[in-house]
């Protein structure tokens, strides 16, 4: 493939389980050292995608080009470019932590000099040097989830493959490794992930698209989808009680364009917090508690699909 070419690039891309659709004839383009994401709930087709794309999983319908490869034809010659970060860490745990990354380099036929090179750089990197010779079932879980990434780069991929890459880690380890990634970033690598985290989607991509049940709702940089679709900021309401809530919610939609309540909250979509906030109170609303914070890709997904990202 030439250096302009999308190194992801689908039309119409299906994918069937009988009669179920779990992916519905999207669009989706990756180009050369973007940070790509999938944003959306459990559910919503992003998983299905990420495994059509990495060659795991064959199109039920639409056109797929991966490395600009056909993964009907070529699957093995694109699988042998990529490097992919499962959703389960599926490491060795009888192994050591380098030894890991020693048998998988040579699935792809490396030389043990290379990946003797190749791994250490890589440990380094993602701060397990000092873990080498360490059981990989001694690791914490962010220990693990950085393991598994260095040995999905030691191929040198041209484009990485990542799935939920935080699920299940503490908050700690989880900036942890947000920062790996956009080390990895700036370092050019290509990154396409999967996330239902609106902070992670926030955080790590340049370009993204929002699914819902197999559809894709919106796209477009964080900043984009969030200027197109929400106001820029967002007042929060929680009540004493649902009957305060419900009586309150007809006085709020007098001020604001948009009032969403969301399970206990309230939320009231604004350019200005905190003129809205004064508005409220001199209207006779009075909450338990008053949160003004910017808005975020949460309230993208609410505002397209009537649905917060956890439902």
């Amino acid at each position: 493939m030439s250096m302009e070419e999308p190194l992801v690039m689908a039309r119409g891309l299906t994918k069937k389980f009988g009669d179920f659709e779990a992916v519905s004839g999207i669009d989706v383009q990756v180009e050369r050292g973007d940070v790509f994401g999938f944003l959306g709930p459990n559910g919503a087709g992003k998983s299905s995608t990420m495994r059509m794309i990495g060659c795991v999983s064959p199109v039920s319908a639409g056109r797929l080009r991966v490395l600009g490869l056909n993964p009907r034809d070529e699957g093995p010659a694109i699988r042998a470019r990529l490097g992919v970060v499962p959703q389960e860490d599926n490491l060795d745990n009888d192994l050591s932590v380098g030894d890991n990354l020693t048998i998988y380099g040579r699935y792809f036929g490396l030389p043990r000099a290379v990946i003797k090179e190749r791994a250490a750089e890589l440990l380094e990197f993602m701060q397990l040097a000092e873990r080498r010779d360490a059981r990989v079932e001694a690791l914490s879980g962010g220990m693990k989830r950085r393991l598994t990434i260095a040995r999905a780069l030691i191929n040198q991929p041209d484009l990485l493959l990542l799935d939920e890459p935080t699920t299940g880690l503490d908050p700690q380890a989880r900036h942890l490794l947000w920062e790996r990634l956009y080390q990895l970033k700036l370092r050019g690598v290509t990154l396409v992930l999967t996330t239902h985290y609106m902070d992670e989607a926030e955080q790590l991509c340049d370009r993204l698209v929002i699914m819902d049940r197999g559809h894709i709702v919106a796209e477009g940089s964080p900043r984009e989808l969030i200027n197109r679709h929400s106001t820029r900021e967002v007042v929060e309401l929680r009540f004493n009680s649902m009957e305060d809530r419900e009586h309150s919610v007809p006085r709020l939609a007098d001020l604001s364009g948009r009032v969403e309540p969301v399970g206990e909250r309230v939320l009231v979509y604004t350019d200005n917090g905190d003129a809205t906030v004064s508005a409220i109170t001199s209207n006779g609303v009075h909450p338990a508690a008053v949160l003004v914070r910017r808005a975020s890709l949460e309230d993208v997904f609410l505002i397209l699909t009537g649905r917060t990202l956890d439902e």
